[in-house]
């Protein structure tokens, strides 16, 4: 669907039948994706906006902020909304690695500062809650109680949030996992109500597969609370057809978000697998499971979209500061009908 004239957006948005902005032509703020869409909410295995209506959100995530926020400007986002039409930004923050635990109050401010950028160019946020390393959710609590009551007593009347909170659990049960979350939820709603939450699988969000387990530990054992959603991550390089199979087989059955995934190996280096990310992302289309892509930085590694020291000054526009993997998954955010592989 493509908007010519404003006019059309508005009998459209009354009517319920508009889930996406053009993905091809500057939008007008009307147009934007959370103007469009409004409060998100799950409804049974489907991420749906404001009319009830199913919708795939496609984005990008940041790269930790700890060491990328000056790729996280106004200029860049500039770039993402009206050059990529992208629909939802990731803010990736740490909290070990030299990430939140070292400044609680800094990070807090800083994630909220693009929150509200994000928020002004009208896409939505996803909140990352950057576990890593340890992988016991457990480890960060009282922290991830702090920091999302704090994110939601200062956020929670915008409409365009969603909390991701357990990044990648790895090394414990997802009994564990289930446990945080179930500990966790209950502080944010008690300030939020309304924003979807995201939940990490076992084994880096993998649904359990990279610890050879499936996805029916999720599907039988679900996170006793409503509207929430379950992460996974992939790498197309390193994850073939056995993950990509489970995430279609959970889809049918748990609501999926996809917020990490790139053409690389699992380092987010190396060789690009376009072939591989096609599938996976033609599965996604099908199944409208939202996605956003590792990462929007100028890091040295492949999976960085940007070449090296565009954040430094340069242009964010056009193909010409990015690099294959940046040039690959840009068109595909703006333009993804045109990529089917199926």
């Amino acid at each position: 669907m493509r908007f010519r004239i404003l006019s059309l957006v508005v009998p459209l948005l009354l009517a319920g039948l508009l889930t996406q902005p053009s993905l091809a032509e500057p939008r007008a703020v009307a147009a934007t994706p959370a103007a469009v869409n409004g409060q998100l909410a799950v409804c049974g295995v489907k991420l749906c906006n404001q009319y009830g209506k199913p919708i795939q959100l496609r984005g990008m995530s940041t790269h930790g902020l700890q060491w990328y926020s000056q790729c996280v400007n106004d200029a860049s986002l500039n770039a993402l909304a009206t050059d990529w039409t992208a629909d939802v930004v990731r803010i990736s923050m740490y909290v070990q690695e030299d990430g939140y635990e070292t400044d609680p109050a800094g990070f807090t401010n800083l994630v909220s500062s693009i929150i509200d950028k994000v928020s002004a160019r009208g896409m939505y946020a996803i909140v990352d809650w950057h576990m890593l390393d340890p992988g016991d959710p457990y480890y960060n609590l009282a922290r991830a109680k702090t920091f999302f009551s704090e994110i939601a007593r200062r956020h929670n009347a915008k409409k365009n949030l969603l909390y991701e909170i357990a990044n990648e659990p790895s090394e414990v049960s997802w009994s564990r996992i289930r446990g945080y979350a179930e500990e966790l939820i209950p502080v944010i709603r008690a300030v939020d109500p309304e924003t979807p939450i995201l939940v990490g699988t076992r084994a880096w969000s993998s649904l359990g597969v990279s610890d050879g387990a499936t996805e029916a530990e999720v599907v039988n054992n679900p996170v006793r609370a409503g509207n929430i959603m379950y992460t996974f991550h992939f790498y197309a390089a390193s994850h073939g057809t056995e993950y990509l199979n489970a995430l279609s087989r959970a889809a049918d059955r748990v609501p999926m978000f996809v917020t990490e995934f790139g053409t690389q190996t699992y380092t987010g280096d190396g060789g690009n697998d376009f072939t591989m990310a096609q599938r996976y992302l033609d599965l996604m289309a099908s199944k409208k499971i939202s996605w956003t892509s590792w990462n929007y930085s100028d890091d040295f590694r492949s999976g960085a979209v940007f070449k090296e020291g565009t954040c430094s000054g340069g242009s964010y526009t056009g193909t010409g500061p990015l690099k294959p993997a940046g040039v690959w998954v840009r068109a595909r955010i703006n333009t993804p009908d045109d990529f089917p592989t199926s």
